[in-house]
C-alpha cells in the first residue's frame, strides 16, 4: 500500500473528524480509509487514533506524526506547485499565533472574506500576547508587532499599528486631565504584564521626546480585559488603534496628551525557514498583505506618516531578517 496515500488519507482523516467524511471526501470507500490508517500503524509500531463508534482523537503519537507528516506533505505539495507539476489549491489547517486585540470586527470581517477567497482552508487561530516557538508549538505562521522581528525567522511587514494613550472622561474628571508627559505619572494606569513600558520614550510635538512614567494600578496580559478596565475608568492605558478607534470615535473613550504618541510598530507575518511555502499560508500572508495595507490607508490614514510607512511595508518583499 502507498505511503504517501496513507499519509494523505490520515491527514483528511484528522481534519475531518471523521473515517466516513474523509472517504467522501477522497472519494474512496470507508474499509479502504481504515486499511490506509491500519498500514500506518503497523509501519510506526503506534496507535495513531483513539476511535470509538461516535469519536476519534489522536493519541499522543499520533498527534507528534500528524504535526510532522501534515508539515511534509505541505512541503510536497508546495514543491509540485512550484515546478510546474500540478496546481496545488490552498487546503488544509493552517495554525496561526496572533496578538490579542486582533479580536476585532474588521479582523474577524476579513478572517471571513479569506474564507471566501480559500475554502479549503481553515485557520486555526490562536490570540495570545506571548512570542511562541513556531517549530515547538506547531504554528504555521505568528502575526506579531515589534520593531524588531526575530533574526531566526523570515518576516514580512504587514502594516504599522498605532497606540493611543486614552481613558474614561470619567477617570479624567476624577483624576485630572494630564497636560504635560511629566502629569502621568499622577495618575493611574493599566499596564501591559508582557511588555515593560517604563523606561521609554513618547514623541511630543516638533520631535521632542519624554520618557514614558507610569503608576501602575493594574497589570494584564489580556488587552481585552484591559480596555475593558479603561472604559470602566480604571486608568488610562496604551492601547493599539485598532481597540479603540470605535470607542474614540464614539466618545467613550478620549485621548490623553494628543500631541503626544508611542512610536508606532509594524505588524509583522513572521513564520520558519522553509525552502517551499505551502499554498495556505502564502495566499494567507499575501491576503492580510492586501487586505491590512488597504485598510492602513483608507481615509482616514492618507495623509500622515503612517500612510507612507503602510505603503513602504507593502511593496517591501518577504525576506530574511538578519541581526
Amino acid at each position: 500500500m502507498d505511503r504517501l496515500t496513507s499519509l494523505r488519507v490520515f491527514r483528511e482523516v484528522v481534519d475531518a473528524g471523521s473515517f466516513s467524511i474523509a472517504a467522501d471526501r477522497l472519494s474512496i470507500s470507508a474499509p479502504m480509509v481504515s486499511k490506509h490508517i491500519a498500514q500506518l500503524e503497523k509501519a510506526l509500531g503506534a496507535r495513531l487514533l483513539h476511535r470509538s463508534s461516535r469519536h476519534l482523537s489522536l493519541t499522543e503519537a499520533g498527534a507528534t506524526w500528524h504535526a510532522q507528516s501534515a508539515q511534509a506533505l505541505d512541503m510536497l505539495d508546495a514543491a509540485e506547485a512550484a515546478i510546474g507539476q500540478r496546481h496545488a489549491a490552498p487546503r488544509g489547517r493552517l495554525k496561526v499565533s496572533a496578538p490579542v486585540w486582533c479580536a476585532t470586527p474588521c479582523f474577524a470581517d476579513a478572517l471571513a472574506t479569506f474564507r471566501q477567497r480559500c475554502p479549503e482552508v481553515l485557520v486555526d487561530m490562536h490570540l495570545e500576547n506571548r512570542k511562541v516557538d513556531l517549530a515547538a508549538d506547531g504554528y504555521d505562521l505568528a502575526l506579531r508587532a515589534t520593531q524588531e522581528p526575530s533574526p531566526a525567522l523570515i518576516a514580512r511587514p504587514l502594516c504599522r499599528v498605532r497606540f493611543h494613550l486614552v481613558a474614561a472622561p470619567a477617570a479624567l474628571a476624577r483624576d485630572g486631565t494630564p497636560v504635560l508627559p511629566s502629569d502621568l505619572a499622577r495618575q493611574g494606569a493599566i499596564v501591559p504584564s508582557y511588555v515593560e513600558l517604563e523606561g521609554h520614550a513618547i514623541q511630543g510635538p516638533d520631535g521632542r521626546s519624554a520618557p514614558l512614567q507610569l503608576s501602575p494600578v493594574l497589570r494584564s496580559d489580556d488587552t481585552t480585559l484591559s480596555l475593558h478596565a479603561v472604559r470602566a475608568g480604571m486608568g488610562l492605558a496604551f492601547l493599539p488603534e485598532w481597540l479603540v478607534d470605535e470607542d474614540l470615535a464614539r466618545g467613550i473613550l478620549v485621548r490623553v496628551l494628543p500631541g503626544w504618541s508611542a512610536p508606532p510598530v509594524t505588524l509583522f507575518a513572521v513564520y520558519a525557514s522553509r525552502q517551499y511555502m505551502a499554498p495556505k499560508l502564502r495566499s494567507f500572508i499575501d491576503f492580510l498583505g492586501e487586505r491590512l495595507t488597504r485598510a492602513a490607508t483608507g481615509p482616514q490614514a492618507q495623509d500622515g506618516p503612517d500612510a507612507r510607512a503602510a505603503h513602504i511595508a507593502q511593496d517591501r518583499p518577504t525576506r530574511v531578517v538578519s541581526a
